[in-house]
């Protein structure tokens, strides 16, 4: 068969939409390694991968997994495929990754971890059942099953750092954070403490993120960069510049550009 990508996209289940953003079944084929950058984006990714496994690499990032999670990240990741790979991939919200993981968001922050480490068992017999469902539309079926499962038995996230969260989403990480601070009436100190919790990273890393993932929108849509970096709150384009390279490892020429292997989540 040919080299390439093809998937199957799934639609959460009710209960899941607040917390999967992306349900996606995929078999990728090729037969000379593939690499692909993957910069920063407001979410976690969790890939049930059976096959062969992927190379990822990235600053502070050296593994070879099959499933693995990663963390809210504001640095790029590589992941390079070669053989077959087949899986189903989940992207979450950070606090539905809190609820689904059952642990501090920091832990996974800037981390791409074995999905086994990080969920033991049921990742494990999660992806023995997914690899012996031969239909992708019956593997996002019972996935969303399984999901759907674990998440109803776990706690609600913190309804304040919820508040918190989609106040930054909306304004696409321009609200200043003393101000969100005030809003719930927490002190800064505590707001980072409960965003490293729930989030993963602290209000200002996690605005960073919201800025450029709206600007990388806006750049792969073809808009112009000097309005971009005005829109999004940068200082002029030289300081779009160095936040691209500092976070995806590129300009925001290349990322925009469709020659260069670069995903943009979203």
């Amino acid at each position: 068969m040919a080299d390439g990508l093809t998937f199957t996209p799934g639609r959460p289940s009710a209960l899941l939409r607040p917390y999967v953003t992306e349900l996606t079944a995929y078999t990728e084929r090729h037969e000379e390694p593939r690499t692909r950058r993957q910069p920063p984006f407001s979410g976690v990714v969790v890939i049930f991968g059976f096959g062969e496994p992927l190379g990822l690499s990235g600053p502070g990032t050296r593994e070879r997994l099959a499933s693995f999670c990663g963390g809210l990240h504001d640095v790029y990741v590589d992941t390079t495929t070669a053989g077959v790979a087949e899986g189903v991939q989940v992207n979450l919200t950070p606090l539905g990754a809190r609820r689904l993981f059952g642990m501090p968001m920091s832990e996974l922050a800037n981390r791409v971890a074995s999905l086994e480490d990080v969920l033991g068992r049921w990742a494990r017999e999660s992806v023995e059942r997914l690899a012996s469902t031969p239909a992708r539309h019956d593997r996002l079926t019972l996935l969303d099953d399984l999901l759907t499962r674990r998440i109803r038995a776990a706690p609600d996230p913190d309804p304040r750092v919820g508040r918190a969260w989609r106040r930054l989403r909306v304004s696409r990480g321009a609200l200043p954070i003393a101000e969100l601070a005030g809003e719930l009436g927490w002190s800064h100190r505590h707001l980072v403490s409960r965003f490293h919790d729930q989030i993963g990273m602290a209000p200002k890393a996690v605005a960073r993120v919201l800025r450029f993932e709206h600007a990388a929108g806006r750049l792969r849509a073809g808009l112009p960069p000097a309005d971009t970096a005005a829109v999004c709150g940068y200082y002029d384009q030289a300081h779009m510049s160095r936040d691209f390279r500092a976070l995806a490892g590129v300009t925001p020429r290349e990322l925009a550009s469709p020659r260069h292997p670069i995903a943009v989540a979203g």
